[in-house]
Formats: structure tokens, sequence, C-alpha cells
């Protein structure tokens, strides 16, 4: 955003602004579509603004909702009542925990700490023969 602001648009690859007229466009013809047409028709339209959640906060935001709709799905089979008077509260905490990690991942960032790629959790002994087979 920064170098859009100080270069202008030139900085923006070649067909870029025409790709953003046309998802505009279709965008408003969707939501318009979805208007008009009946409501057992338009359940099963999209709605383009949901979709482009994902491209604004990034991709692990539509899998925190996807997850967090499969639990409620699950909860509301076990215990619909439940799960309709306590499920605004479970997801603005899981919400919230999400957004607190932010805190401890920048202080992790800023100390130039690189998380392994994956955890073993062995005893002393077996560590030192996968590290041994491994040639770490």
């Amino acid at each position: 955003m920064a170098i859009l602001g100080m270069d202008g648009f030139s900085s923006l690859p070649k067909n870029c602004l025409t790709l953003c007229y046309i998802f505009f466009a279709a965008a408003i013809v969707v939501n318009l579509i979805r208007d008009l047409v009946p409501k057992k028709v338009a359940r099963f339209i999209p709605l383009p603004m949901a979709m482009a959640i994902p491209f604004y906060v990034g991709s692990y935001f539509a899998i925190d909702m996807f997850v967090g709709t499969v639990i409620l799905f699950a909860w509301q089979m076990i215990n619909r009542a439940k799960a309709d008077a306590f499920g605004p509260a479970v997801a603005s905490g899981l919400i919230c925990g999400d957004g607190i990690w932010t805190l401890p991942q920048s202080i992790l960032a800023l100390a130039k700490v690189n998380p392994p790629i994956c955890m073993k959790f062995l005893s002393r002994s077996v560590n030192a023969q996968v590290d041994g087979f491994l040639g770490n």
C-alpha cells in the first residue's frame, strides 16, 4: 500500500486495474442477482464481500472461520440450545485469542526466532538416535 501511495497506479502490474474493474462489476452483478432472485435460490448464491475477506485479511482467516463453523455445526447437532446460547461468546473468545497471539508472534519476529518446521517430542536417547540417523 505504501508503494502504491508513493508511486501511484503505475507501480501495479500491467492488467491489474482492468481486472479490478472487471471483478468490481462482477461483484455488483452477483449482488444484484442475489437480491432479485427468490429467497430459495438466493441462499445458494455466495456474497462477494464474504468471499473477499480472505484476500483482504489473509487466508488463515478463512481457515479459522471454516474450523469454527464445523465446530458450531457439530455442537448444534449435539445440543442445539447450548450452542445457540453460547456460540457467539465462544466465537468471540476464539477470535480474541487469535488476535492476542499476534503480540507473542511479533515479539518472536523482532527477536528473530525461527520456529522449527517440525517439532518432535522424544526422550534424550531416542532423540540422539534420530539426530544421528538424520546426520544432524
